[in-house]
Protein backbone atom coordinates (compact mmCIF):
# COMPACT_ATOMS: atom_id res chain seq x y z
CA UNK A 1 0.00 0.00 0.00
CA UNK A 2 1.65 3.46 -0.83
CA UNK A 3 -0.09 6.87 0.17
CA UNK A 4 0.27 10.49 0.47
CA UNK A 5 0.62 12.41 3.94
CA UNK A 6 1.05 16.40 4.04
CA UNK A 7 1.92 18.44 7.72
CA UNK A 8 0.43 21.90 7.92
CA UNK A 9 2.53 23.45 9.78
CA UNK A 10 0.20 26.25 10.81
CA UNK A 11 -0.14 29.05 13.42
CA UNK A 12 -3.74 29.13 14.73
CA UNK A 13 -5.43 31.92 16.47
CA UNK A 14 -5.83 31.28 20.48
CA UNK A 15 -9.06 31.17 21.53
CA UNK A 16 -10.99 31.43 18.53
CA UNK A 17 -12.07 27.97 16.99
CA UNK A 18 -13.73 28.97 14.07
CA UNK A 19 -11.37 31.32 12.65
CA UNK A 20 -8.92 28.36 13.09
CA UNK A 21 -10.77 25.86 10.88
CA UNK A 22 -10.85 28.13 8.01
CA UNK A 23 -7.33 28.26 8.40
CA UNK A 24 -7.63 24.34 8.32
CA UNK A 25 -9.56 24.25 5.66
CA UNK A 26 -7.05 26.49 3.83
CA UNK A 27 -4.41 23.95 3.80
CA UNK A 28 -6.53 20.94 3.67
CA UNK A 29 -7.66 21.98 0.22
CA UNK A 30 -4.05 22.86 -0.59
CA UNK A 31 -3.21 19.19 0.77
CA UNK A 32 -6.23 18.07 -1.87
CA UNK A 33 -4.41 19.53 -4.72
CA UNK A 34 -1.30 17.70 -3.98
CA UNK A 35 -3.67 14.45 -4.11
CA UNK A 36 -2.37 13.62 -0.45
CA UNK A 37 -4.30 11.25 0.95
CA UNK A 38 -4.03 12.36 5.09
CA UNK A 39 -3.19 16.27 6.33
CA UNK A 40 -2.20 16.13 9.64
CA UNK A 41 -2.35 19.69 11.90
CA UNK A 42 -0.39 20.30 15.10
CA UNK A 43 -1.30 20.19 18.93
CA UNK A 44 -4.32 22.15 19.95
CA UNK A 45 -4.45 23.42 16.16
CA UNK A 46 -8.43 24.37 16.84
CA UNK A 47 -7.69 26.34 20.07
CA UNK A 48 -4.57 27.80 20.26
CA UNK A 49 -1.80 26.17 23.18
CA UNK A 50 -2.07 28.51 25.83
CA UNK A 51 -5.73 28.48 26.69
CA UNK A 52 -5.56 28.03 30.39
CA UNK A 53 -8.93 29.08 31.70
CA UNK A 54 -10.08 28.98 28.44
CA UNK A 55 -10.18 25.27 28.33
CA UNK A 56 -13.91 25.24 29.51
CA UNK A 57 -15.09 27.25 27.11
CA UNK A 58 -13.03 25.72 24.26
CA UNK A 59 -13.54 21.96 24.89
CA UNK A 60 -16.48 19.89 23.07
CA UNK A 61 -17.53 16.77 21.68
CA UNK A 62 -15.94 16.30 18.65
CA UNK A 63 -18.36 13.53 17.23
CA UNK A 64 -21.05 15.81 17.84
CA UNK A 65 -20.08 19.43 17.83
CA UNK A 66 -22.02 21.17 15.52
CA UNK A 67 -18.50 23.91 14.69
CA UNK A 68 -16.36 20.79 13.03
CA UNK A 69 -18.87 19.96 10.78
CA UNK A 70 -16.54 21.67 7.92
CA UNK A 71 -14.14 19.31 8.78
CA UNK A 72 -16.24 16.09 9.02
CA UNK A 73 -17.35 17.26 5.59
CA UNK A 74 -13.63 17.95 3.91
CA UNK A 75 -12.75 14.36 5.27
CA UNK A 76 -14.68 12.86 2.65
CA UNK A 77 -12.33 13.89 0.71
CA UNK A 78 -9.25 13.63 2.82
CA UNK A 79 -8.15 12.08 6.27
CA UNK A 80 -7.38 14.73 8.73
CA UNK A 81 -5.98 14.69 11.82
CA UNK A 82 -5.83 17.68 14.38
CA UNK A 83 -5.72 18.54 17.92
CA UNK A 84 -8.70 20.28 19.85
CA UNK A 85 -10.07 20.31 23.66
CA UNK A 86 -11.74 17.26 23.91
CA UNK A 87 -14.98 17.24 26.52
CA UNK A 88 -15.17 13.50 27.44
CA UNK A 89 -19.09 12.01 28.29
CA UNK A 90 -17.90 12.59 32.26
CA UNK A 91 -17.07 15.88 31.48
CA UNK A 92 -13.45 15.61 31.60
CA UNK A 93 -10.87 18.18 29.36
CA UNK A 94 -8.70 16.43 27.71
CA UNK A 95 -5.60 17.62 24.80
CA UNK A 96 -6.73 15.42 22.16
CA UNK A 97 -6.12 14.46 18.76
CA UNK A 98 -8.77 13.97 16.27
CA UNK A 99 -8.89 11.76 13.48
CA UNK A 100 -11.27 12.72 10.93
CA UNK A 101 -12.19 10.06 7.91
CA UNK A 102 -14.79 9.31 5.51
CA UNK A 103 -17.45 11.74 6.82
CA UNK A 104 -17.00 11.27 10.62
CA UNK A 105 -14.67 11.48 14.20
CA UNK A 106 -13.58 7.93 13.66
CA UNK A 107 -11.42 8.19 16.81
CA UNK A 108 -9.43 10.62 19.49
CA UNK A 109 -6.45 10.43 21.64
CA UNK A 110 -6.26 11.70 24.57
CA UNK A 111 -2.85 13.26 25.71
CA UNK A 112 -1.40 10.64 28.43
CA UNK A 113 1.66 12.92 29.15
CA UNK A 114 0.58 16.47 29.90
CA UNK A 115 3.54 18.31 30.98
CA UNK A 116 3.81 20.14 34.45
CA UNK A 117 7.53 20.98 34.21
CA UNK A 118 9.94 24.45 32.85
CA UNK A 119 7.27 26.78 31.34
CA UNK A 120 4.58 23.62 31.15
CA UNK A 121 1.45 24.07 33.29
CA UNK A 122 -0.81 21.72 30.84
CA UNK A 123 -1.66 19.10 34.05
CA UNK A 124 -3.58 22.16 35.77
CA UNK A 125 -6.09 22.16 32.41
CA UNK A 126 -5.89 19.01 31.51
CA UNK A 127 -6.79 15.59 32.22
CA UNK A 128 -4.38 12.45 31.47
CA UNK A 129 -5.29 10.40 29.08
CA UNK A 130 -5.20 6.64 29.63
CA UNK A 131 -4.67 4.90 26.71
CA UNK A 132 -2.08 4.88 23.97
CA UNK A 133 -4.46 2.92 21.23
CA UNK A 134 -3.78 2.03 17.45
CA UNK A 135 -7.01 2.10 15.79
CA UNK A 136 -7.62 0.63 11.97
CA UNK A 137 -8.13 3.05 9.71
CA UNK A 138 -7.97 2.81 4.82
CA UNK A 139 -4.18 2.99 5.83
CA UNK A 140 -4.05 0.18 8.17
CA UNK A 141 -2.95 0.73 11.98
CA UNK A 142 -2.43 3.90 12.95
CA UNK A 143 -1.18 5.23 15.96
CA UNK A 144 -1.25 8.83 17.23
CA UNK A 145 0.45 10.81 20.22
CA UNK A 146 0.42 14.41 21.11
CA UNK A 147 3.42 15.86 22.15
CA UNK A 148 5.00 15.03 25.48
CA UNK A 149 3.49 11.45 24.85
CA UNK A 150 6.48 11.32 21.87
CA UNK A 151 8.66 11.94 25.21
CA UNK A 152 8.05 8.60 26.94
CA UNK A 153 9.52 5.66 25.27
CA UNK A 154 6.71 3.34 26.11
CA UNK A 155 3.73 4.62 24.38
CA UNK A 156 6.02 4.41 20.62
CA UNK A 157 6.56 0.65 21.71
CA UNK A 158 3.14 0.17 22.70
CA UNK A 159 1.83 1.13 19.59
CA UNK A 160 4.29 -0.43 17.34
CA UNK A 161 4.03 -3.85 19.32
CA UNK A 162 -0.33 -3.71 18.79
CA UNK A 163 0.45 -3.28 15.23
CA UNK A 164 1.12 0.45 13.96
CA UNK A 165 2.97 0.96 11.04
CA UNK A 166 3.00 4.82 11.10
CA UNK A 167 3.15 6.83 13.91
CA UNK A 168 1.62 10.62 13.85
CA UNK A 169 2.64 12.95 16.48
CA UNK A 170 1.10 16.36 16.64
CA UNK A 171 3.25 18.94 18.91
CA UNK A 172 3.47 22.51 20.45
CA UNK A 173 7.24 22.73 20.85
CA UNK A 174 8.45 26.36 21.98
CA UNK A 175 11.96 27.80 20.59
CA UNK A 176 13.77 27.52 24.00
CA UNK A 177 17.62 26.35 22.39
CA UNK A 178 19.65 28.09 20.31
CA UNK A 179 21.53 27.19 17.02
CA UNK A 180 24.16 24.29 16.97
CA UNK A 181 26.83 26.31 16.52
CA UNK A 182 28.81 23.14 15.18
CA UNK A 183 25.61 22.46 12.48
CA UNK A 184 24.10 25.57 12.30
CA UNK A 185 20.63 23.63 12.52
CA UNK A 186 18.15 24.79 15.17
CA UNK A 187 18.96 23.03 18.38
CA UNK A 188 15.16 22.20 19.19
CA UNK A 189 15.45 20.36 15.73
CA UNK A 190 18.23 18.73 16.07
CA UNK A 191 17.11 16.97 19.54
CA UNK A 192 13.52 16.15 18.33
CA UNK A 193 14.42 14.86 14.96
CA UNK A 194 17.13 12.28 16.19
CA UNK A 195 14.25 10.95 18.90
CA UNK A 196 12.40 10.77 15.78
CA UNK A 197 14.93 9.07 13.64
CA UNK A 198 15.68 6.26 16.41
CA UNK A 199 11.81 5.81 16.95
CA UNK A 200 11.31 5.06 13.09
CA UNK A 201 14.74 2.69 13.15
CA UNK A 202 14.37 0.82 16.15
CA UNK A 203 10.50 0.30 15.33
CA UNK A 204 11.15 0.22 11.50
CA UNK A 205 7.85 2.38 10.90
CA UNK A 206 6.73 5.78 9.79
CA UNK A 207 7.06 8.59 11.74
CA UNK A 208 5.25 12.03 11.01
CA UNK A 209 5.76 14.89 13.30
CA UNK A 210 3.43 18.49 13.01
CA UNK A 211 4.95 21.22 15.22
CA UNK A 212 3.17 24.42 15.09
CA UNK A 213 4.57 27.94 14.48
CA UNK A 214 4.33 31.48 15.29
CA UNK A 215 3.76 33.74 18.72
CA UNK A 216 1.81 32.91 21.45
CA UNK A 217 1.11 34.64 25.05
CA UNK A 218 5.17 35.78 24.22
CA UNK A 219 5.96 32.20 23.25
CA UNK A 220 7.66 31.11 19.83
CA UNK A 221 6.97 27.98 18.33
CA UNK A 222 9.60 26.95 16.11
CA UNK A 223 8.05 24.22 13.27
CA UNK A 224 10.45 21.66 11.62
CA UNK A 225 7.90 18.98 11.17
CA UNK A 226 9.14 16.31 9.25
CA UNK A 227 8.50 12.78 7.91
CA UNK A 228 11.12 9.92 8.67
CA UNK A 229 11.12 6.93 7.29
CA UNK A 230 11.17 3.11 8.75
CA UNK A 231 14.97 3.50 7.72
CA UNK A 232 15.67 6.19 10.10
CA UNK A 233 15.69 9.05 6.91
CA UNK A 234 13.80 12.23 6.75
CA UNK A 235 12.10 12.44 3.88
CA UNK A 236 10.82 16.38 4.22
CA UNK A 237 11.20 18.88 6.77
CA UNK A 238 9.20 22.06 6.83
CA UNK A 239 10.63 25.43 7.42
CA UNK A 240 11.77 26.89 10.53
CA UNK A 241 9.02 29.41 12.29
CA UNK A 242 6.73 29.94 8.90
CA UNK A 243 3.85 28.73 7.91
CA UNK A 244 4.45 25.60 5.53
CA UNK A 245 3.01 22.03 4.02
CA UNK A 246 5.22 19.68 3.26
CA UNK A 247 4.06 16.54 1.57
CA UNK A 248 5.81 12.75 1.31
CA UNK A 249 4.78 9.30 -0.02
CA UNK A 250 4.30 6.37 2.59
CA UNK A 251 5.00 3.14 0.85
CA UNK A 252 4.57 -0.26 3.46
CA UNK A 253 6.78 -1.90 1.20
CA UNK A 254 9.42 0.33 3.14
CA UNK A 255 8.12 -0.83 6.52
CA UNK A 256 8.52 -4.67 4.87
CA UNK A 257 11.72 -4.27 3.58
CA UNK A 258 13.00 -2.29 6.99
CA UNK A 259 11.79 -5.10 9.18
CA UNK A 260 13.14 -8.40 7.60
CA UNK A 261 16.81 -6.61 6.67
CA UNK A 262 17.11 -5.23 10.84
CA UNK A 263 15.31 -8.19 12.61
CA UNK A 264 15.30 -5.86 15.86
CA UNK A 265 11.39 -5.31 16.03
CA UNK A 266 10.51 -8.44 14.85
CA UNK A 267 12.54 -10.29 17.59
CA UNK A 268 11.20 -7.77 20.68
CA UNK A 269 10.13 -10.19 23.07
CA UNK A 270 6.63 -8.89 24.52
CA UNK A 271 6.65 -11.45 27.50
CA UNK A 272 10.04 -10.82 28.59
CA UNK A 273 9.13 -7.13 28.76
CA UNK A 274 5.86 -8.28 30.29
CA UNK A 275 7.42 -10.54 33.11
CA UNK A 276 10.18 -7.70 33.72
CA UNK A 277 7.12 -4.92 34.30
CA UNK A 278 5.50 -7.23 36.56
CA UNK A 279 8.11 -7.93 38.83
CA UNK A 280 9.18 -4.20 38.62
CA UNK A 281 5.61 -3.34 39.23
CA UNK A 282 5.37 -6.14 42.19
CA UNK A 283 8.92 -4.19 43.80
CA UNK A 284 7.52 -0.66 43.75
CA UNK A 285 4.07 -1.70 45.43
CA UNK A 286 6.39 -3.01 48.37
CA UNK A 287 7.95 0.52 48.85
Amino acid sequence: MKFKVSCAQISPVLGDIEKNIKLHLKYIDRAIAKRSDMVVFPELSLTGYSVKDLNLELALNPYTSKLLEPLRQRSKKISIVCGGIEEDDNFGIFNSAFYFEAGKLQFTHKKVYPPDYGMFEEIRYFSRGKQAEVHDTKFGKLGVLVCEDLWHISLPLLQALKGAKVIIGIAVSPTRLALNSKSKILKNYEVNSEQHKAYARLLSLYLVFCNRVGYEDGVNFWGGSEIVDPFGTVDKVAKFFDEDLITSEINMNSVKRARQLARHFLDEDVNFLRNEVSILHEGLSKL
